[in-house]
């Protein structure tokens, strides 16, 4: 009898406790549904995908708002946005993972692969370009965003922009670098970088609807990108073809599942080793001595005592962002179909609500 009673306690205390986490959960997820819709309003964001990973599994993933304005198409989980630079994070572990080939090395020097390249390259490494201290600028003004160059006249067009200052000295925030890499990736591999991503990365990690841009392809659930001009919402405009394939990563088609299946493999060695990982979120030295917060891919910094691994990113009608806290195993991913709106403010904030500790100041 005392058994049946001490039984019967224990099944209603963990009747209530289960009422309480629920209770719990649907209060945390009211108030993150309050909050994305009035930063939402704000900021005049007619969609976003919003995912919430705790210990590499998804807690909330969520759409708001509409992904086509004109046909009235609402946002889902499954709904595939543009990843803006969040896409260098994936040319950073490919090129990581031809180190790991034994195909390249981090301190390789450019003119190693790029036989007629200048000599301002000569001292440009492969680490100096993974952590925007090689030395490159970013686009010029008189870059044709809009023009369809072949490979090889992009990198004659890179080749010909001189270097901003010299490799090591600062860290100055560069697409063309990463550009670059794009074009090394094909060279060392022999395949298009867009291919390497998809059958090294995508594929292995069951990102369904990963893939690079394609204005032509039909591709279900995408979302509509667009820009405010004078407070008046307008579509996004679209540059040229091969400016969508690029490795600076504006060209990668996301939704916020695939980038949970990203966020899980990356408390893994599936990709990487560790010490590779380890490395590509570890902050960058400059030739005097001093640090600065980026690693390979990634802006890696501290927060109240808590470790922060991000990146943002922003492209033809859309932002995006993916904010990690290892320590605390959380990740929070946003997607918006607004050209430079402000992803980062939502994330930290979702990220407080899980964990108070994580509040702006």
């Amino acid at each position: 009898m005392l058994k049946l009673i001490y039984r019967s306690f224990n099944l209603i205390c963990g009747i209530l406790l289960f009422a309480q986490f629920c209770a719990g959960q649907e209060g945390r997820e009211t108030n993150i549904d309050n909050y994305v819709r009035s930063e939402m309003l704000a900021q005049h964001i007619p969609g976003l995908s919003l995912a919430v990973m705790e210990n590499g599994k998804i807690d909330l993933a969520k759409g708001y708002g509409l992904a086509n304005v004109e046909l009235q198409v609402p946002v889902t989980p499954e709904t595939v946005f543009e990843s803006g630079s969040v896409g260098k994070q994936f040319t950073a572990i490919a090129v990581r993972m031809l180190v790991e080939d034994g195909k390249v090395g981090l301190d390789d020097q450019l003119t190693k692969f790029f036989t007629n390249a200048p000599d301002s390259w000569t001292n440009v490494t492969i680490r100096g370009l993974l952590s925007h201290t090689g030395g490159f600028s970013d686009y010029p003004k008189d870059f044709d965003l809009f023009r369809d160059y072949t490979e090889d006249e992009l990198l004659k067009r890179l080749e010909a922009i001189p270097l901003a200052f010299p490799p090591g000295e600062k860290w100055s925030y560069s697409n063309l670098g990463y550009m670059t890499l794009g074009i090394l990736i094909h060279k060392l591999s022999g395949e298009f970088y867009g291919d390497v991503l998809q059958k090294r990365i995508f594929r292995p990690l069951g990102m369904k609807t990963a893939r690079i841009v394609g204005e032509e392809d039909i591709v279900p659930n995408r979302a509509a990108g667009y820009r405010l001009v004078d407070g008046e919402l307008k579509n996004q405009q679209w540059f040229s073809r091969t400016m969508n394939m690029t490795a600076d990563g504006g060209c990668i088609l996301l939704s916020v599942l695939d980038m949970a299946r990203w966020d899980a493999a990356l408390y893994t060695t599936n990709l990487l080793k560790k010490s590779s990982l380890d490395e590509m979120w570890t902050r960058v030295k400059l030739n005097g001595g001093k640090t600065v917060d980026y690693g390979f891919g990634w802006e890696v910094w501290e927060y109240q005592g808590h470790r922060v691994i991000q990146h943002g990113g922003h492209w033809q009608g859309f932002s995006a962002i993916i904010c990690r806290y290892p320590d605390d195993k959380l990740t929070v991913v946003a997607f918006a179909n607004l050209a430079h709106s402000d992803q980062g403010i939502i994330a930290h904030h979702i990220a407080a609500l899980y964990n108070p500790q994580l509040a702006p100041r």
